[in-house]
Order: structure tokens, then C-alpha cells, then sequence
């Protein structure tokens, strides 16, 4: 008993094998639960902008070397921009050879079922200049309100930035920063006792709502799709951990916690606090963590480019549209696009699915074919955020090992009982 109350990993893994029991016997009672995930996802996107701007200002700051911060976030967005690139292609690849939609029966499909995505994907610009326009915010404060991370991530780094030109001034500003985030990372620490609730609760209303039954339905495109990342996890990744010297396997148990979180809740964006501090334990200089993390959760999601590559040409294969090689070009480079900035949310893949399939030339991918994937879009989500959270940290430890941030003998393996006691606490190494 003293173990399941200490172990959170534990804790978070029954509650997602309960949830599933009472969704399934007491669907009516699960409908309801939908509630306990969306107050623990509200307490976390309350602390995630405070704590990337602190992160942020105090690394840039700290680092008081600006060609390195600007070496940095050239190295992670070029990085970015050739892992997701790759993550698509696999995902087209992959539906070129399994051919999951193929003989898909189309008949029942209605417009009105994806109307609320259409409209929410036709009411948001994706041109290239609206993208540029978006990262700059117009009220600094609503930016923090509303939780836009782009614009967040902007002003954080410009601070950060004024902060270092001052040099020894602005000391006394570093100290209270570096104190408030230690309170937000304690703040963190106690929302997260919450995580066992949030993913019992999020799994009752999946499996109430949609049944045992839909884990089933559509099991071939599900099965695709959950080889695709497991291939992209072990076998790309796992690459590019063995090239720059450091074990995936390891890194996935130091966050398996964290990952276990996002299975249960769909939303990579719940474990991005803790995240943040265990790629710091795990060796990362905090600098390089508060550059890359952040900006990683809008030009890294690897999981959700794989998804929307591969939906795209399954409602393309369920509908017989045969696609040449300039279309799949043409689809790439929208995704491309589309891909960045999407939310770490519940169904922000979805409405960025619909987005990507209005803004290919000529329509040729019917948009309300989305509604075949309607009833097992939950389930695919958890996939795409456990790839996006793992994408995002290896990326975190291959710019911190190639900049020299990294530090190999940082990793705590075992902690003493009251240590962990005290980082559950604090969120920092006791």
C-alpha cells in the first residue's frame, strides 16, 4: 500500500485499467467523467505559459552568449523541419503499401458529421504569412491568457535576450525569476497527484462513449497507425539515439510517468512541465531544455504529422481518389505547413486534418471522409501525443549533446524514499 501511494507510475496505470472497466459496464455514469480530465488539463495549461517563459528567460539569460542562443534554435528548428519532413514520408509510405482504406464502405458518410471541424479549420488562417503574423503577439497578456505557445515562445526569448544585454543589472530580476519558477515547478508537482484522477476519468468517457467495440472498428487504419510510430519510435529515433551516444530505452524509462499520463488524457500538452524537468535530471542543460521543449510542441510533433499524412490517404483510398506524384508532393508540402503550430490537445489533429485536406489544390481528398475516422480519432490521439511527447525529447538531448550541454552522469536511476518525497515537492533534484 505504502508503494502505490508513493509510485505514480502505478497509480496512473490502474487508474487507466479502471477507467476502462467502468466505461465499459456503467456508460452512463462514464459520460460524465469526461469532466475530472478537463479540470487537469485546465490546471496544467494554467502553469505551462509561466513556467516556459521563466524556463526560457532564465536559460537565454543566463547563457549571456547570444550567437549560442541563436545556434541553438537554428540547429533545433533545421532539426525539426528534417525529423517531421521524414515522419510524413514514412506514414505515406506505409499507406502505399498496407493500403488500409481500400474497399472502405463510404455510404454512410455525412458532411454535417465534421461540420463543427470544417468550420473551426476554415475560421483559422494557414498561409505563410499569417503563420509569421500569429508568432508575433499583438497584447503580450493575452498571449499568456489564451496560452498561445508561438507567440509565448517569441516574447520570452526577446526578454530573455534584453535581460542578458544588461548584463550584472538584471541579476536581481534572474534571483525572483529563478525563485518563481521553483514555486511553479512545486505548484506542478502538486497538480500532478491529481494525474491518477484525470486519466481515470478520461478513459471512462472514451470507452463509454465509443464502447470496447470501436478499439476494434477501423482496426486496420489503427493498426497502421500504431506500427507507423512504433517503426518511427525504435526505429528512427532509436537511430539517432545511437548515433549521438545515448540509450532510447533508458530515456523512455526516465519518462515512462509522463507517458503513461498521456496514454490516459490524449495530451502530450499535460506532461510538458514534468517533462521539462526530467530531460534536465536526464542531462540537458537547462537552456537548451527551455529553448527546445517549447518550441518543439509547435515545429516537432512527429506523431501528428504521421497521423495526418496517413488519414489524408486513407479517406483518399476510401473514396478511390488515385493520387500522382505531384499530389503526394503537393500534400507533403501542405502538411508541412498545416503540421506547425497544432496544439498538443484532443482533437486539434483532427481540425488540423481538415485544414490540410481544404488547402490541397482542387479538393481532390474529400474533406467530410473524415467523418470515418470520427469514432476512433480518441484512440489514434493517444498514439500521436506518446510520439510527439518522445519526439520532442529526443530532439531536447541531441541538440544539448551536439552543443556540448549535455551531461552524462546527470541521471538519477534510484533516489532515496525521502528525496523522491522531496521532488514530488518541489520538482527539482533533491
Amino acid at each position: 500500500m505504502m508503494k502505490l501511494r508513493k509510485n505514480l507510475t502505478l497509480q496512473v496505470l490502474i487508474a487507466i485499467v479502471l477507467g476502462i472497466v467502468v466505461g465499459q459496464f456503467f456508460p452512463g455514469q462514464a459520460g460524465n467523467m469526461k469532466m475530472l480530465a478537463d479540470v487537469f488539463v485546465k490546471m496544467i495549461k494554467m502553469v505551462i505559459a509561466p513556467i516556459v517563459f521563466f524556463t526560457i528567460v532564465i536559460g537565454i539569460a543566463g547563457m549571456g552568449d547570444m550567437k549560442k542562443v541563436g545556434r541553438i534554435g537554428g540547429k533545433a528548428l533545421l532539426y525539426f523541419e528534417i525529423v517531421t519532413t521524414f515522419a510524413m514520408a514514412i506514414g505515406i509510405a506505409v499507406m502505399f503499401v498496407l493500403h488500409p482504406g481500400t474497399g472502405m464502405n463510404t455510404s454512410g458518410v455525412k458532411a454535417e458529421d465534421v461540420a463543427k471541424y470544417t468550420k473551426e479549420a476554415a475560421s483559422t488562417s494557414h498561409g505563410f504569412l499569417d503563420f509569421l503574423l500569429g508568432v508575433v503577439p499583438d497584447n503580450v497578456m493575452a498571449a499568456f491568457s489564451k496560452g498561445d505557445m508561438l507567440p509565448i515562445l517569441f516574447f520570452s526569448v526577446l526578454f530573455g535576450l534584453a535581460m542578458a544585454g544588461l548584463g550584472d543589472k538584471s541579476k536581481p530580476v534572474m534571483n525572483f525569476f529563478e525563485k518563481m519558477n521553483e514555486i511553479f515547478f512545486r505548484l506542478v508537482g502538486i497538480i500532478m497527484k491529481f494525474s491518477p484522477v484525470a486519466a481515470f476519468g478520461a478513459m471512462s468517457y472514451t470507452i463509454g462513449k465509443f464502447g470496447v467495440h470501436s478499439l476494434f472498428s477501423l482496426g486496420k487504419m489503427m493498426g497502421s497507425v500504431y506500427v507507423t510510430m512504433a517503426l518511427f519510435i525504435f526505429v528512427v529515433l532509436g537511430s539517432i539515439c545511437k548515433f549521438y551516444g545515448f540509450s532510447l530505452m533508458k530515456l523512455l524509462a526516465f519518462i515512462k510517468e509522463e507517458l503513461l499520463l498521456v496514454l490516459g488524457t490524449s495530451s502530450s500538452e499535460t506532461a510538458l512541465p514534468r517533462v521539462m524537468e526530467k530531460l534536465e535530471r536526464f542531462g540537458a542543460s537547462k537552456p537548451v531544455v527551455g529553448l527546445v521543449v517549447p518550441t518543439g510542441y509547435s515545429f516537432n510533433l512527429d506523431g501528428t504529422s504521421i497521423y495526418l499524412s496517413m488519414a489524408a490517404l486513407f479517406i483518399a483510398q476510401a473514396y478511390g481518389v488515385h493520387l500522382d506524384w505531384i499530389q503526394i508532393l503537393t500534400l507533403l508540402g501542405v502538411l508541412m505547413l498545416t503540421s506547425k503550430g497544432a496544439a498538443g490537445i484532443t482533437g486539434s489533429g483532427f481540425v488540423t486534418l481538415a485544414a490540410t485536406l481544404a488547402a490541397i489544390p482542387h479538393n481532390v481528398i474529400p474533406v467530410e471522409g473524415m467523418a470515418l475516422l470520427l469514432g476512433v480519432d480518441r484512440f489514434m490521439s493517444e498514439a500521436r501525443a506518446i510520439t510527439n511527447i518522445i519526439g520532442n525529447s529526443v530532439a531536447t538531448i541531441v541538440i544539448a549533446k551536439s552543443e556540448n550541454q549535455f551531461n552524462p552522469n546527470a541521471v538519477i536511476e534510484e533516489m532515496p524514499e525521502k528525496a523522491v518525497d522531496a521532488l514530488e515537492m518541489t520538482g527539482k533534484p533533491a
